[in-house]
C-alpha cells in the first residue's frame, strides 16, 4: 500500500463534505506532478486530508475507492480523477507548523513542494504524522 496527501480549501470541499458525501471524485486536478500521483494511486491506498489556506492543517484519513480515470470536468484526456471516501478523522489534527517544526518531516513533501495538491507520502512520514495525531 502506498500514502498520499491531498489538498483541499476547506470553503471549497472539507473533510466535514467528504464525510457527508461518502464518497467523492478528485477531480480539477491540472498540475503535471499531481496527476502523476493521482495514476499511481491504487483502490485501498490511504490518503491524508490537508484544509489549506483555512485552518492549514491534516484532519482526516481517506482511502481511493477508484482508481483513475477520465477527469469529468474537462473533456482533455490529459488529466485525471480518483474516487475518495472517507476513512477516519484524525483524534487531533496535525497542523502545517508542527509538520514544519518536526526535523523528521523536512524532506516531506508538504513541506518542500508545498504549493502541490497531490503528492506521495512514506511509510516513515505516515507513521509520524499517526503518531502526532494520536493515531499510535
Amino acid at each position: 500500500m502506498a500514502y498520499w496527501l491531498v489538498k483541499s480549501e476547506p470553503s471549497a470541499y472539507s473533510w466535514e463534505d467528504l464525510v457527508k458525501e461518502k464518497q467523492t471524485c478528485w477531480s480539477g486536478v491540472r498540475n503535471y506532478a499531481a496527476r502523476i500521483h493521482l495514476k499511481a494511486m491504487k483502490k485501498g491506498d490511504e490518503v491524508l486530508f490537508y484544509h489549506s489556506n483555512e485552518g492549514v492543517e491534516i484532519v482526516g484519513v481517506a482511502k481511493v475507492a477508484k482508481e483513475f480515470y477520465q477527469d469529468p470536468t474537462t473533456d482533455d484526456d490529459a488529466w485525471v480523477a480518483v474516487d475518495l471516501k472517507p476513512f477516519k478523522k484524525l483524534k487531533k489534527p496535525v497542523t502545517l507548523l508542527q509538520v514544519k517544526a518536526d526535523k523528521q518531516l523536512a524532506e516531506m513533501a508538504l513541506v518542500r513542494l508545498g504549493r502541490l495538491s497531490v503528492q506521495p507520502v512514506t511509510e516513515k512520514e505516515w507513521n509520524i504524522i499517526m503518531e502526532l495525531a494520536g493515531e499510535k
